[in-house]
């Protein structure tokens, strides 16, 4: 979600510098950066590492409201995604946002979508294991009742990308705040913007294990 179908990883950093801040410490762009795609556990445990004297949930609860009124005020929807997420809709293609942000946030931005563009969500409350863990991919195929290798999963991180390829999913990189590398079990896509459908299915059956 953050990145890939919203550019909100800005009002993330923002939230982190402020919270870091706060407490004395000090918290940087490229800190920032480091957290791209990682669960927000695990970002929690790091910010306690800079002088943050709260608890993980109550890191998490903090930056999530920054961030929710961040995104009650605009939301910065990334080119292409609402195109083609309206397309797969439209030709009745199951889908299944997952994102490791909390539920309610991520209840917030599929709520601002104009159509029901989501079948399921699967949240980082949702699951025992973070990306890159393959179980948030895991868990939305099983809710999709499908096979993950049946699938095609996009990520705008490296580490959502583990995810979805160790899930097994045919995966498509659209890289925003981080490169990410070229490789053998993943597609880069510069941008979403012009993507349809058929392009998500030349990638399927080009990507899938025979």
């Amino acid at each position: 979600m953050d990145g890939t179908i919203v550019d909100t990883e800005p009002y993330w950093m923002d939230a982190e510098v402020a919270l870091v801040e706060s407490y004395g410490g000090s918290w940087n762009h490229t800190d920032a950066l480091a957290l791209v795609g990682q669960g927000l556990w695990h970002s929690a445990r790091i910010l306690q590492g800079r002088g943050v004297t709260l608890t993980e949930d109550e890191i998490i609860a903090s930056l999530t409201t920054t961030v929710m009124a961040r995104v009650g005020e605009y939301v910065p929807w990334r080119p292409g995604a609402k195109e083609l997420l309206l397309e797969l809709r439209e030709l009745g293609i199951p889908t299944a946002l997952v994102t490791m942000s909390m539920r309610r946030m991520a209840e917030m931005v599929v709520a601002a979508i104009d159509f029901p563009a989501f079948d399921h969500i699967v949240a980082g409350d949702d699951v025992t294991h973070s990306k890159p863990h393959p179980e948030p991919y895991l868990r939305a195929a099983e809710l999709l009742g499908v096979d993950a290798a049946d699938c095609v999963a996009l990520e705008d991180s490296s580490t959502g990308l583990a995810s979805a390829v160790a899930s097994g999913a045919v995966s498509i990189g659209v890289p925003l705040m981080v490169p990410i590398a070229e490789g053998p079990h993943h597609t880069i896509w510069p941008t979403l913007a012009g993507r349809t459908a058929a392009d998500l299915a030349a990638i399927f059956e080009a990507g899938r294990t025979p």
